[in-house]
Formats: structure tokens, sequence, C-alpha cells
């Protein structure tokens, strides 16, 4: 059997995990900043 199916398939699941980890992080982040400023402004 050829490995490199599942090779070429492991990477894509471990790149689009790091991509999805990293938005909702991102997201977070944003979310998170703009609580801050709004508790500064009162």
């Amino acid at each position: 059997m050829n490995p490199w199916l599942f090779v070429v398939a492991a990477y894509a699941v471990a790149c689009l995990g790091t991509l999805g980890l990293t938005l909702a992080s991102l997201v977070a982040m944003r979310r998170a900043e703009r609580a801050a400023e709004s508790l500064k402004r009162r």
C-alpha cells in the first residue's frame, strides 16, 4: 500500500487544524480587546 496518501492527508489535517485554531484565537483576542476597551471607557 502506498503511504503517500496517508502522509498528504495527515499534513492536510494538521494544516487545517492549525489554521482553524489560529482563526479561533484571533476572533477570541479581538473580542477580548473590544471588551477591555469598553471597560476602559467607563
